[in-house]
């Protein structure tokens, strides 16, 4: 399946956030791309636009094609509670998010990698689905024979992050999905009512 390869600072300017992670370059130049993107921009953007903008930086964010995220709004919509929200921890069940969240992988690119490679297994069965949802006490290990790889030893060594709603065992390289997050315990920026009101129209 097609996925966004070209420069991600670029696409980090244009929203105006490091979508991606740490980035020196962005850092540099945190200001739209472009000619003119240092310059300041006149009119104001149309509501569309607004809500475009935020659901193309939630699609790069997790690296979702439109098909598929398309897809999740549906799921969320048909589902009870808060649609925007729902669609969020939709996102972040997916097995690609929780590699990346419990640290093995230092990107979510890098986290899809792992697990289209077969690097990880679930519930002791290797799975190569990057888009797989979790459920609630599925667990998620590096596969035996890639526990000694030095990009998971590296991303693991530099992982300082925590979150509630995952746990993880370093001698184990293993860890539980215990639930979907809730909306505070996410920690992107984002204005998922916008995408819902885009979606809506």
């Amino acid at each position: 399946m097609a996925r966004y390869t070209g420069p991600k600072t670029k696409i980090a300017r244009k929203f105006g956030e490091a979508i991606f992670g740490d980035d020196k370059n962005f850092e540099k130049r945190n200001y739209p791309p472009g000619q003119h993107g240092n310059a300041r921009r006149r009119g104001k953007k149309s509501e569309y636009a607004t809500q475009l903008m935020e659901k193309q930086k939630a699609k790069y964010t997790y690296g979702i094609l439109e098909r598929q995220f398309s897809n999740l709004f549906k799921k969320a919509q048909a589902s009870q509670g808060i649609t925007g929200e729902i669609l969020l921890q939709l996102c972040e069940s997916r097995l690609d998010n929780v590699v990346y969240r419990m640290g093995i992988s230092n990107s979510r690119s890098g986290a899809r990698q792992l697990v289209s490679h077969r690097h990880i297994t679930v519930n002791g069965e290797i799975l190569n689905i990057p888009s797989y949802t979790l459920k609630e006490g599925d667990v998620v290990a590096v596969r035996e024979k890639s526990k000694s790889l030095q990009t998971i030893e590296n991303a693991l060594a530099s992982n300082n992050n925590v979150y509630e709603w995952l746990t993880w065992n370093s001698d184990k390289k293993e860890g539980t999905f215990v639930k979907a997050p809730e909306r505070i315990q996410i920690p992107e920026n984002f204005k998922e009512q916008l995408i819902v009101e885009l979606y809506s129209k």
